[in-house]
Parts: structure tokens; sequence; C-alpha cells
């Protein structure tokens, strides 16, 4: 809320041009000081939409503020962003826009996004997914995520990943080690080497790395995504993902 105080300095700002040189806020008495603010107070009552047009500015400063940090910040890291081996790529590997999720296994709005993202790449056949584990939640999410790690180590194609990430994410009950394990193996991996694989240093690594993204583009929960230079926090829904890649691909929501 923009404080009565605050417009009173303001207003003793412009009165302060009309003083004589070298005048300032600090030469007001208390009593003048009340002046301006019972000024302040009834034309606030009178004219209440001024606060609202206040508020309005400075939230699209801020939007505008925030949307130029993230900008900043997926320049900064734009290859490890879209184009890292630790990322499982989806859909058009030559897409002309690349479509970014970070998700954790245990979260519900998780869910949802999947179906979204699906959406999106049936729709869309220039689209480029990559998939990021983002394991916020849990030790049991962690665990999920460095099976899943696992799992992209032996299916370079993406085709196993995407359908052990589906029963996983679209199952029930929370997501650890032994239901990730049950899923691997139910989509036909090998066992054997998914020990092995989860064993290396390629599961911690993948996991430090996106986290490092995540915290560079100020990203504190999942769904998260990067789609050109946005940053999106959050499940915004499968319409505003289309006008966020549309804005991507040729600078507006719909091409």
């Amino acid at each position: 809320m923009l404080s009565l105080r605050l417009l009173a300095a303001a207003l003793l700002a412009l009165a302060l041009c009309g003083t004589p040189p070298g005048a300032s806020a600090q030469g007001f008495s208390d009593s003048q000081r009340g002046d301006i603010e019972t000024i302040v107070r009834n034309y606030l009552i009178a004219h209440p939409e001024v606060l609202e047009e206040a508020m309005s500015e400075l939230s699209k400063r801020q939007t505008a503020a925030e949307a130029a940090k993230h900008s900043a910040s997926v320049a900064e890291n734009a290859d490890k962003i879209f184009n890292s081996p630790r990322g499982v790529t989806l859909g058009n590997k030559d897409g002309d826009v690349t479509f970014v999720e970070f998700f954790d296994y245990n979260c519900g709005y998780c869910k949802r996004a999947m179906d979204d993202m699906l959406e999106l790449m049936k729709a869309d056949p220039k689209l480029k997914v990559v998939l990021k584990e983002f394991p916020v939640l849990s030790q049991g999410s962690v665990e999920a995520a460095q099976v899943a790690v696992a799992v992209r180590m032996q299916d370079p194609s993406g085709k196993k990943y995407l359908d052990f990430h589906q029963k996983l994410l679209g199952g029930r009950g929370a997501a650890d080690k032994a239901r990730a394990m049950a899923v691997a193996k139910e989509v036909g991996l090998d066992m054997a080497k998914l020990e092995k694989d989860m064993a290396s240093a390629e599961p911690k690594a993948t996991l430090e790395e996106n986290f490092k993204l995540a915290e560079a583009m100020g990203m504190n929960g999942t769904p998260s995504y990067v789609i050109g230079k946005q940053v999106v926090i959050g499940a915004v829904g499968v319409d505003s993902l289309k006008e966020k890649i549309g804005v991507a691909r040729c600078g507006k929501a719909t091409c």
C-alpha cells in the first residue's frame, strides 16, 4: 500500500519547487507537515483512483524489471539451459523454440503441467522440449530424480524416459526410489545398469547443475519454465504457455 507519508513527501518536494534556493523539507514545521498530510489525505479520499493508478504503475515497473532480470539470467546461462547434455530432449530436437520445464516428481501441479507439455508437443511440431529434474519437495523427490537421471543415461533417445516420466509423475502416491525403480522395471530398463549409473557421479552433477540454474533465474518452485527469454513460475496452463511460445517464436502471442 502506498503510504500517506510517502505521498506527503512527494507533495513536499513539489512545494519546494516554489521556495527560495536553499530551502528544504527539513525547514517545514511540524504544523506545516501536518497540514500537508491533511491535504494529501483529503485529496485521496476525494480521488481514491489515484492510489489504484499509482499501484498499477508500480506493478508494471516491477514486472518489467523482473522480466529484464530474467532475460539477463537466461542469456548468461543459455547454453546449459537449452543445450546441456544433462537435460532430456523431447519433441523436435531442431525446433525453432525450446521449451524447458523444471519439475519435481512429487509436485501435484506438475501432473497437470505434464498434460500441458504433452499437448504442446502434439500440437506444435516445431517445438523442442527439455525436461530438467528439480527435486525441491522431499527426500523422496531427490531419490526419484536420481533414478530419472539414470534412466536418461540408459536411454539417449528419450522414448523410454518419457514413458517412465508419465508413469511415475502420473501415478498415485508419493514418489521415491522404490517406486521409481518399480516404474523403471515396468518400462523395460536394464535394472543392473540402472543401479550402476545411479552410483556414478552423474546424478549428483545433474541435480547440482539444475539447482544452480534455477537459483540463477529465481525459481523457487515447480513447475517452472524457460521459454525463449522468458522465465515462467508455476502451472500457468496450456493457453498461457502457447502465448509465451508465440512470443518466443515471432514476438507476439499468436504468430
